[in-house]
């Protein structure tokens, strides 16, 4: 399980690193408000763990996912439930999965 902190761009080893659970599909945590990212690790609570203790607040913490063959997003985390305003563990606000979106894409050099 290797979770990877990325503050700018990935580099091919972080990359490399987060494959290692699922292979080339990776769980990704984004905090919208500073544009951190977490890739990688079995589960999102991990990437919102080490988040959190850099500095991110829970509330601008959305998880996902990508298939980076075809770059195809997933939006399904746990850490994505907010009672009544994302009562699902899929993000429903499109504006948050435009954020999201862009940010990986910007991370990931995609």
């Amino acid at each position: 399980m290797t979770t990877v902190l990325i503050r700018n761009k990935v580099d091919e080893e972080g990359l490399n690193q987060a494959k290692k659970d699922y292979g080339e599909y990776i769980k990704v945590v984004v905090d919208i408000k500073t544009k951190l990212i977490t890739i990688g690790g079995e589960w999102h609570a991990g990437g919102e763990k080490i988040l959190i203790a850099n500095g991110s607040k829970q509330s601008d913490l959305w998880g996902g996912g990508i298939n980076l063959k075809n770059q195809q997003f997933d939006y399904t985390a746990l850490i994505n439930i907010r009672g009544q305003t994302n009562p699902s563990h899929v993000i429903m606000d499109v504006k948050i999965r435009e954020k999201f979106d862009k940010i990986v894409r910007e991370k990931l050099n995609l």
